[in-house]
């Protein structure tokens, strides 16, 4: 083996020397995280990687292959469309329309007053419901929202954290409306709140007390709802931010780490609740970066629950997760090319192994997506996994001396990260310090600065550009009347439910949270009473605080 790395070494030499009197393009050769890329790989890139030990087989540890054997040979990924907006009426419609045209799961977006814990006639909600997403302010519009869907024969991931435990109960106590038991619901409450500090900013307690939610659900879940997922850590988010794809690896999987020691902290056996963690990560425009963002992500993964946490069922190692191609790709100039744009990263998650897929429409970057737009945003996974042969076979660019460097890579720079945080404290300490918040908008501003001085081109926007272009395209707009409607709708459920029930639940999940009992029973009854979102948040406000994030300057 030595005489032949040494025979591949003078090779290389020989052609470098060649290579060196060829004059190439004026241009940086660098991932879009701007990780240096040479201009070929070799065997001599990977000479000390041990295929068995970092590599193994598919549905093997550490899963850099893939957690499945077979992969999509066995099951094609989920093709499950971020849809929401308007009333649950509304959106229960055009849940309908996507199951009718191909897909395969629900992925529900819902507005910023529910997001942020207000009713939808709240002050602070004035011009924000349902324009986002769904407005749902009671377990009334939960039930109008899957209403005619059955809750035991769909997958239903739900993106929501700071109230995400009101959310899963009301769709609890809707599966039990249908006669559809906790044990057979299936599907993802995102319930992320660690990323909301980092990124996303949508948080509403501080850490602690949201940390004991999460928890709560963790355990709640266990006994009662054993084949959800209880969070989804999200990247996402993150890379949308402004994040590299070493940032977004590296700062979930730290948020993936903190969730397993709190629940471990809050004597949770490792392997009760590692099962049920999911992850959501961005498909960027990168190609290759991507895919061994993936890889690494697993690979990692499975080495520190194994080998530090101690979990000892190989479900606990697997990383599995979802995927959605990034937003922050899209652009409003040429908005027809989004469509490449989105083709492309949608390969890219696929190629890396993911679970289920979401693909952005073309006109997002502008409002809601019509169904137009969604069909065909969906339409492009159908011919991912129908036309193009990316399905068939498994991990096909493992052995790539590119792919495989770049994981390598990706795993060293996740690694010096992991070291930092663990040297500040921890993640919460680390949120606390501004870490992350500071290293996102530095990996922000460098990215924007290259794209003002052409160092990054983006077609359509500093480059390849239509100086007559005329923006055409239909898009979504919602009416005004819906928030007004919404109001009143919320307002009735207050005037119809009985009042005293409704009280005597919410005064006993005040008296529980001011102790230590897990929450979820107590949130639970409030829902099923019809107790609103806004109701219960207030209760829980009053006992833990709410965070305010330090400023930085």
């Amino acid at each position: 083996m030595s005489d032949k790395m040494d025979n591949i070494r003078k090779n290389w030499e020989e052609w470098l020397e060649s290579r060196s009197k060829m004059t190439d393009r004026d241009f940086k050769y660098e991932t879009v995280s701007a990780l240096p890329v040479n201009d070929l790989y070799t065997p001599l890139d990977i000479e000390k990687m041990d295929y068995q030990k970092d590599l193994g087989m598919p549905g093997q540890y550490p899963y850099t292959r893939g957690v499945q054997g077979n992969m999509y040979r066995g099951r094609l990924w989920t093709m499950r469309q971020f849809a929401g907006f308007a009333t649950a009426k509304e959106s229960n419609e055009r849940y309908k329309y996507l199951l009718s045209k191909g897909q395969t799961g629900l992925s529900v977006a819902f507005d910023m007053p529910t997001i942020m814990g207000y009713d939808s006639d709240h002050p602070r909600a004035f011009g924000e419901v349902g324009r986002v997403g769904v407005a749902i302010d009671s377990l009334a519009d939960m039930e109008t929202l899957f209403g005619g869907i059955p809750l035991d024969k769909v997958s239903t991931s739900m993106t929501i954290n700071a109230p995400a435990s009101i959310l899963w109960c009301m769709y609890i106590a809707t599966g039990e409306k249908q006669g559809v038991p906790s044990e057979k619901l299936t599907g993802t409450i995102q319930n992320d709140i660690l990323k909301e500090y980092i990124a996303q900013k949508s948080w509403i307690f501080p850490p602690h007390p949201s940390m004991r939610l999460i928890t709560d659900i963790f355990a709640y879940a266990t006994k009662h709802v054993p084949k959800w997922n209880t969070v989804s850590i999200s990247g996402y988010h993150i890379r949308e931010a402004g994040s590299t794809a070493a940032q977004e690896l590296a700062f979930t999987l730290a948020d993936g780490f903190a969730y397993v020691e709190a629940g471990m902290a809050a004597g949770l056996d490792v392997d009760q609740f590692a099962p049920r963690l999911s992850f959501f990560f961005n498909a960027h425009i990168d190609f290759f970066e991507e895919i061994a963002k993936y890889r690494a992500a697993r690979r990692i993964w499975a080495r520190r629950m194994k080998e530090k946490y101690g979990a000892r069922s190989p479900k606990s190692w697997m990383l599995r997760f979802h995927t959605q191609t990034a937003g922050c790709s899209l652009t409003a100039q040429q908005p027809e090319i989004n469509i490449v744009r989105t083709a492309y990263e949608a390969m890219s998650a696929v190629l890396g192994g993911t679970q289920s897929l979401h693909t952005n429409s073309m006109d997002e970057v502008l409002a809601l997506p019509t169904e137009k737009a969604v069909q065909i945003a969906l339409r492009t996974q159908q011919i991912l996994a129908f036309e193009t042969g990316a399905a068939n076979v498994i991990d096909p660019l493992a052995g790539s001396y590119f792919v495989e460097a770049l994981t390598n890579k990706m795993e060293e720079e996740a690694e010096k990260y992991f070291e930092e945080i663990d040297r500040r404290g921890g993640v919460l300490a680390a949120i606390d310090q501004n870490f992350f918040q500071q290293e996102i908008a530095d990996a922000a501003y460098q990215f924007q600065r290259a794209v003002d001085r052409k160092k990054r081109i983006m077609v359509g926007v500093n480059e390849f550009i239509d100086e007559d272009e005329q923006i055409e395209i239909d898009i979504l707009k919602i009416d005004p009347q819906i928030e007004r409607d919404q109001a009143a709708r919320v307002q009735k459920v207050r005037s119809d439910r009985d009042n005293l029930r409704t009280g005597d639940a919410l005064d006993s999940l005040r008296k529980a949270a001011s102790g230590t009992e897990n929450l979820i029973p107590y949130i639970l009854e409030c829902v099923r009473s019809y107790a609103t979102e806004g109701e219960i948040i207030q209760v829980m406000r009053e006992v833990f605080g709410e965070f305010k994030e330090k400023p930085i300057f």
